[in-house]
C-alpha cells in the first residue's frame, strides 16, 4: 500500500439502520455513526470525500423500495474526492489524484454479458452504496477498475452528479434512439433529466419536458426546452423518442401515447411503480418500443464524461452539509429539490 501519512482509522458515515419513510416524525431510517476504516485492498484506493450527489436510488434504498444487500450500508454513489492511499497493485491512480466513484462497483468479467460489452447486465454485478459502502461519509474505498479520473478544475459538487445522474441519463438517451434533430420527451425533471436535456440539446435535438413541478418546468425552459408542461399533458407534436425518469408507472401509457410511429420510450429508473394495462393499438402498435435501462457500463461512463467535457452542461446544485443527508433525502422525497442535491463536508 502507498500512502504519504498515517491513515485515519475511522470515518463518520450515515448508515441505513432500518429502511422506512424519510422525513416523518421520530427517528428516520438513516443513522450517523463512526465506522472503522479499513486500509484499501491491493486494487483499491482510499478517497477523502469532497462531495457526494444525492440520487433517487439512494432514496429507494433508504425507504426500502429496493431490498438491502448489505446490513447498515452507507448510501451514495456519486462521489468525488482525492486519493489518500492506494493498494499495492494500483496503476491507474497516484496519491492526490482526483477520483470519481459511481454506481457500478464490480462485475465478474467472465460471463457472456461482460465478454460482449454488456457488463451492466452481469448477474454478479455489485454496486456502490448498495453492496459496498458509499459516499455519505468522510471517506470511501473503491476498486480502481471502476473509478474515474476527474479534472481538478471544476467544483466537486458540480462533478458529483455527472457520475450517476449524468451517466444513467446518457445511457437512457442512447437507448431511446433519438433521431438527429428529433423531438425528445422527458418525463420527470430532476437531477438526471436536467443533464440529459442539455446533452440532447447540444446534439441538436428539441426537448419537451413533462413534470408536475412548476419550478422544474421553469428550469427546463431556462435550459432551452421548447415545451414544458404537466406530467400528463399532451406534447405539442408527436415525440420521436422519450425518456421516463419519474418512478411512476402510470406515466408509461401517457408517454407511449405521445410517441410518434416508430418511437422509443426508455425507462431510466431502477424502481418503478406498477404499470397500468397497456392497449396494444394505442400504446405499442405502429412499432412503438418500450425499453428499460439497467445500470451502465464503464464505457458509458467514459463516453458521457468526454461528451460532458465538450458540452459543459450547467449543473443546478442544492448544497447540503454532509450531516444533513437525512434532510436532503426528505426534500428529494417531497419534490423540494430543483436540479440535484449534493452533500459536502462541513
Amino acid at each position: 500500500m502507498t500512502t504519504r501519512e498515517p491513515l485515519p482509522t475511522e470515518t463518520g458515515a450515515w448508515v441505513v439502520d432500518r429502511p422506512g419513510p424519510v422525513g416523518g416524525p421520530g427517528p428516520g431510517p438513516l443513522v450517523w455513526e463512526r465506522r472503522p476504516l479499513d486500509a484499501p485492498g491491493p486494487r483499491e484506493i482510499l478517497i477523502e470525500v469532497e462531495a457526494c450527489g444525492v440520487c433517487r436510488t439512494d432514496l429507494h434504498l433508504t425507504e426500502g423500495d429496493l431490498s438491502p444487500r448489505t446490513a447498515r450500508c452507507t448510501p451514495g454513489h456519486e462521489v468525488v474526492g482525492h486519493v489518500l492511499a492506494a493498494g499495492s497493485e494500483v496503476e491507474e491512480f497516484t496519491l492526490g489524484d482526483r477520483a470519481g466513484v459511481a454506481w457500478l462497483a464490480r462485475t465478474c468479467g467472465g460471463c457472456g454479458y461482460c465478454r460482449s460489452g454488456r457488463e451492466n447486465l452481469c448477474p454478479d454485478s455489485r454496486y456502490t452504496g448498495w453492496d459496498r459502502h458509499g459516499g455519505y461519509a468522510g471517506h470511501v474505498t473503491a476498486d480502481t477498475r471502476y473509478a474515474y479520473r476527474l479534472p481538478e478544475g471544476p467544483p466537486a459538487e458540480e462533478l458529483a452528479p455527472l457520475l450517476c445522474a449524468g451517466i444513467i441519463g446518457y445511457r437512457a438517451l442512447e437507448r431511446a434512439e433519438l433521431p438527429t434533430g428529433g423531438l425528445l420527451g422527458i418525463y420527470g425533471f430532476g437531477a438526471s433529466a436536467h443533464l440529459t436535456a442539455q446533452i440532447a440539446l447540444a446534439r441538436g435535438a428539441r426537448v419537451a419536458v413533462f413534470t408536475r413541478s412548476e419550478a422544474a418546468r421553469r428550469l427546463a425552459l431556462e435550459l432551452g426546452a421548447a415545451f414544458a408542461g404537466d406530467s400528463y399533458d399532451p406534447p405539442p407534436q408527436p415525440l420521436d423518442a422519450a425518456v421516463l425518469f419519474a418512478p411512476v408507472g402510470g406515466l408509461v401509457p401517457a408517454a407511449l401515447t405521445a410517441l410518434d410511429r416508430g418511437g422509443t420510450l426508455a425507462v431510466a429508473g431502477i424502481h418503478l411503480t406498477d404499470i397500468p394495462s397497456l392497449d396494444y393499438q394505442r400504446h405499442l402498435f405502429q412499432e412503438r418500443t418500450l425499453r428499460s435501462v439497467t445500470a451502465n457500463t464503464r464505457a458509458d461512463g467514459l463516453a458521457f464524461l468526454a461528451e460532458a467535457a465538450r458540452a459543459r452542461p450547467v449543473v443546478h446544485v442544492s448544497r447540503y452539509p454532509l450531516r444533513r443527508a437525512d434532510a436532503a433525502l426528505a426534500d428529494l422525497a417531497a419534490d423540494r429539490v430543483t436540479g440535484v442535491a449534493v452533500l459536502v463536508p462541513e
